[in-house]
């Protein structure tokens, strides 16, 4: 049985397994780079096909890749926090369930040697994954960024909704889209 397999077979997702929803992932064994976001989003889930919306084109356009590369170069991986739509929330989207991550994310990265860079979209994957304060802001997290480069580099969800975010902070698109597509490139030119 895959990973893929027990999964859908863990009584934490039957209910998505009931509605014909597939867990959304890809951990290719040859990746060098490594998304992790926070869990699908409707429009991805019912396609099943991993950042298939805006948000996946404003994240491909930071990374200097293609689609072509993004989904078929075998370098690229995306592991979300929650491999299911989480449901609606007041505003945007529910957060991934808890325990999650915890339960595969080991099995999945294990099964990756080669990852070089860990891209971490949003504050749910950098509270995970950074020894981060309480009272860290996704700011902070996000401007601090050299602290954590270049095994692991935080940035904000590239979700239209943070328009507002990315017109305030100008820096971002400035200063670190430069540089993580330069290293993007370097990692996809190299031989493994």
């Amino acid at each position: 049985m895959t990973i893929f397999d027990e999964i859908k077979a863990d009584p934490a997702n039957a209910a998505y397994t009931k509605a014909g929803w597939d867990p959304i992932f890809s951990a290719p064994a040859t990746a060098k780079v490594l998304i992790i976001g926070q869990a699908p989003g409707l429009k991805v889930q019912e396609t099943g096909i991993m950042w298939n919306d805006a948000s996946g084109d404003r994240l491909r356009d930071w990374l200097g890749v293609s689609k072509q590369i993004f989904y078929e170069s075998g370098q690229i991986a995306v592991i979300p926090m929650d491999f299911y739509y989480p449901g609606k929330a007041k505003s945007g989207d529910k957060p991934p369930r808890k325990g999650i991550a915890e339960k595969w994310h080991p099995r999945l990265l294990a099964a990756m040697p080669d990852i070089q860079l860990t891209i971490l979209v949003g504050s749910y994957a950098q509270k995970y994954y950074l020894d981060l304060p309480k009272s860290a802001t996704l700011t902070a997290t996000v401007k601090d960024f050299d602290r954590f480069w270049p095994k692991y580099l935080p940035i904000v969800h590239p979700s239209p909704r943070n328009n507002i975010w990315l017109k305030k902070n100008p820096w971002f698109e400035e200063e670190i889209v430069p540089d993580l597509r330069k290293r993007v490139a370097q990692l996809l030119s190299t031989k493994s």
